[in-house]
């Protein structure tokens, strides 16, 4: 296992740990970002996330939302909003928001740790960019 693997594994593991409930994302982007992690970009419906971190860039296979040919749905940034708000409440598992940005027509989100802001893209180039606050962490 490279030393970024191990890192990146760390830190989720200690974001896990002390993660809230509610509005637990930015807790977790703030672990990850001391730990070196500069970027994250997901690809849906694949599941497929990029880390790229000071130790190397890192790549996870998560269990992709569909099998086989599909038509991607028409980029909605209303439907993504409402997604984003349910899990910022707390409410469904990340999986659950996964599959509701990938129904909001999300191909591609982008997690800049430096900057504190996520860029959801559509198929055809529309983006919705949305940050998040600061947080301290123990």
């Amino acid at each position: 296992m490279s030393k970024a693997i191990e890192n990146l594994q760390g830190a989720m593991q200690r974001a896990a740990a002390g993660r809230p409930k509610a509005g637990g994302f930015p807790y977790l982007a703030e672990m990850l970002r001391r730990a070196g992690v500069v970027r994250n970009q997901w690809f849906l419906p694949a599941c497929q996330s990029t880390y790229l971190t000071k130790e190397g860039p890192v790549v996870i296979q998560g269990t992709p939302l569909l099998l086989g040919p599909a038509d991607i749905p028409p980029f909605d940034p209303e439907a993504l909003v409402a997604a984003l708000r349910l899990n910022q409440a707390g409410q469904g598992t990340f999986p659950d928001f996964l599959e509701a940005a990938w129904r909001a027509g999300v191909v591609r989100y982008d997690v800049d740790f430096a900057g504190r802001k996520v860029t959801y893209y559509g198929c055809n180039g529309e983006e919705y960019i949305e940050a998040y606050p600061a947080v301290e962490v123990g």
